[in-house]
């Protein structure tokens, strides 16, 4: 069975970038639909952005866009989230997950879960 788990979060001032990381163990996680979710206590869990794995389709929540970037190195099967220029509305639990789709977008698709790294922006 695929294992995510995650690292890299912190507080951080806004403006501030952090870059969070998503190891794979047990299977390759170029074959799955990959994405990065985030949760804030009481609400829902909301996408960040997902990287289709059948057509490569990257697909960014609006209110990450130009300033967060997912890539993924497959030698280290790692998953990785580039956050720039980071607003305290970013301050979340952020989580990496694993889809057996070809197609994923939303939480409702997702098999494997990490189990989540705190972000924390303020001044």
């Amino acid at each position: 069975q695929l294992q995510l788990m995650e690292s890299g979060g912190g507080s951080v001032q806004p403006g501030r970038s952090l870059r969070l990381s998503c190891g794979g163990s047990g299977y390759k996680l170029s074959g799955y639909c990959l994405g990065w979710f985030r949760q804030v206590s009481g609400k829902e869990r909301e996408r960040v952005v997902v990287n289709i794995r059948s057509d490569e389709t990257v697909i960014y929540a609006d209110s990450v866009k130009g300033r967060f970037t997912v890539s993924q190195d497959e030698a280290t099967n790692t998953l990785y989230l580039e956050m720039d220029s980071l607003q305290p509305g970013d301050t979340a639990m952020y989580y990496c997950g694993a889809s057996r789709l070809k197609r994923c977008y939303s939480d409702l698709d997702i098999d494997y879960w990490g189990q989540g790294t705190q972000v924390t922006v303020s001044s």
